[in-house]
């Protein structure tokens, strides 16, 4: 039984826009991989808020390497793609989540990030990424102290500065997926990006989903404010804001921008609106479960459901409109789609590990 269905209206999307627009080589910044059986989920405590939205958690109970390579096959099946990996889960779980991560890059030899938690040492991230053969960190928001209200995260409450001289040293990738409700506008978090960037140069620092830029009234001046942070990279995964791509792409160039997917959330069935300044993600009926759980979820009929794609096509669709619109060229969406992560991938691996 295949993992999912590739429908002939997603063929269709694949053959007319996508299959001649992408290179033959891609690179997947930004992937999760993990195994059901070894997440710990526990109950909110009483007066506990849950930090994460819930709609992600829907589109598949978990993601080996198997599924993740099966996936690219299923959805770009003339194309070699080569993911960035890291995991997602408890905290409890991150030991034997990250040695999972591990043993899979052994095998494949895909690149891959240490999931880190707060409390953790420079010096121990330091052994665990040379142990492990990892290339950097990545972390969550809800990994931030318990006594912190969601609203009032900063990213130095989940990327300590005492981990971030270490990978400074180190010359380690950084896969930021910033706080707070006002997203990449957000000053504060944008005076931290910043901060970030002149006390460690040498972080090698992604910002992911353009700053959770969903929407266009998410992206306020932010790149007028980062401007100076000249070696800042992006990735535009789970991002289908044409606003925000082409904003991207105008202030920073092609050669900062990088595609990823976030899987397994791209595997999701969705057309993404915008609607009173959030996003909502327009899914078929029963697919995933009752949509009330979250506000961002609203079911359509079962004739528009026909033609609704892979959240993966959609994203891409979104950066072609505005590749399009600016005039790309075809060595432009090959550094987009491989050639920076690429780039960025190998510095880290030489400076890391000398190779």
């Amino acid at each position: 039984m295949a993992l999912f269905e590739v429908t002939e209206y997603d063929r269709e999307i694949y053959e007319r826009e996508l299959k001649d627009f992408l290179p033959e080589e891609m690179i997947d910044i930004h992937t999760h991989i993990w195994l059901d059986h070894m997440r710990r989920p526990k109950p909110l405590a009483p007066g506990e808020v849950k930090r994460t939205v819930t709609w992600p958690s829907l589109v598949a109970k978990d993601n080996s390497v198997e599924d993740l390579q099966e996936t690219y096959r299923l959805m770009f099946p003339d194309k070699r793609v080569t993911p960035l990996m890291f995991t997602s889960g408890e905290r409890e779980a991150f030991p034997e989540l990250n040695n999972y991560v591990k043993e899979c890059a052994a095998k494949t030899g895909y690149p891959a990030l240490y999931y880190s938690c707060p409390e953790q040492s420079g010096e121990e991230l330091e052994q665990k990424i040379r142990e492990g053969g990892f290339l950097g960190l990545k972390s969550y928001l809800d990994l931030s102290p318990a006594y912190l209200p969601e609203k009032e995260i900063r990213i130095f409450d989940f990327f300590p500065k005492y981990q971030l001289r270490k990978m400074n040293e180190m010359k380690a990738i950084i896969m930021l997926h910033i706080p707070r409700d006002g997203r990449l506008k957000d000053p504060v978090n944008l005076a931290q990006i910043r901060e970030l960037k002149q006390e460690f140069p040498d972080i090698r620092l992604i910002i992911a989903h353009i700053g959770r830029a969903y929407v266009e009234s998410d992206v306020g001046n932010a790149f007028e404010v980062l401007s100076d942070c000249t070696d800042l990279m992006f990735d535009f995964c789970a991002n289908c804001c044409e606003f925000a791509i082409t904003k991207l792409l105008e202030s920073v160039g092609p050669k900062r921008a990088m595609f990823g997917s976030d899987m397994p959330i791209l595997r999701m069935r969705t057309h993404r609106i915008e609607e009173n300044g959030t996003y909502i993600n327009l899914i078929p009926p029963g697919l995933y479960g009752d949509p009330s759980q979250d506000r961002h979820l609203r079911e359509v009929s079962p004739e528009e459901a026909k033609r609704i794609t892979f959240f993966m096509y959609e994203e891409i669709l979104a950066f072609k409109r505005a590749a399009v619109k600016l005039g790309l060229t075809k060595e432009d969406v090959y550094d987009v789609f491989c050639g920076n992560a690429k780039r960025l991938i190998e510095g880290a691996r030489r400076d890391i590990y000398g190779a």
